[in-house]
């Protein structure tokens, strides 16, 4: 387990970082920070998509945000999801980032240059902060899995329940549908 200090050391070192181009703001997960490129376009336009839907459909005291740090320091990880949906109080905070246990759906959407990420370190991570519903699209195959109900019941954080899915169909989450026959592949040539 990271100790307080260490993962103090750890943040306090992300925040020099000052966002340089070309990577995103780093997470912190297993003691280490874990440097992202920025989203290309069309990874962009799939998260476009996604808040075309969503947005209409929150109710009031929800907002979605995009690349928000989520951050439970007590078990020393930050993560940054591609899109956020959270207690819409939290906009009026003067906190650095989202304690998770304001947020409700997490959503990432797969890149080429680091898919483990979101398949492996994000979730074990989310259902350890105890976020309710994990969305992984993957516009790579075409594919989307519905992560929900984290536990511990196994002895380590994971969700009890997932449901696949293929571009086309419309996944539903809580009272939440998304048709994902709308969402862009990603092209041969994108370098995503």
């Amino acid at each position: 387990m990271l100790t307080g200090d260490t993962y103090h050391h750890l943040r306090k070192f992300r925040d020099t970082l000052n966002n340089a181009t070309p990577m995103s703001w780093p997470e912190i997960s297993g003691g280490q920070l874990t440097m992202t490129t920025r989203p290309k376009l069309q990874h962009q336009r799939v998260a476009h998509h996604f808040r075309a839907q969503l947005e209409p459909q929150l109710d009031d005291g929800l907002a979605l945000m995009p690349q928000t740090d989520l951050e439970n320091a007590a078990l020393g990880i930050l993560r940054v999801p591609d899109l956020a949906v959270i207690d819409q109080e939290l906009l009026h905070s003067d906190a650095e980032s989202i304690d998770p246990r304001h947020s409700h759906l997490v959503i990432e959407i797969v890149s080429r240059s680091n898919p483990a990420n979101d398949y492996t370190g994000k979730l074990h991570d989310y259902p350890a902060m105890g976020i309710p519903h994990y969305l992984i699209v993957d516009p790579r195959d075409g594919t989307a899995v519905h992560h929900w109900a984290p536990s511990q019941r196994t002895g380590k954080a994971a969700y009890d329940n997932r449901q696949h899915h293929t571009f086309g169909d419309t996944v539903t989450i809580e009272k939440w549908k998304i048709d994902t026959g709308v969402l862009p592949m990603y092209g041969a040539k994108s370098g995503l």
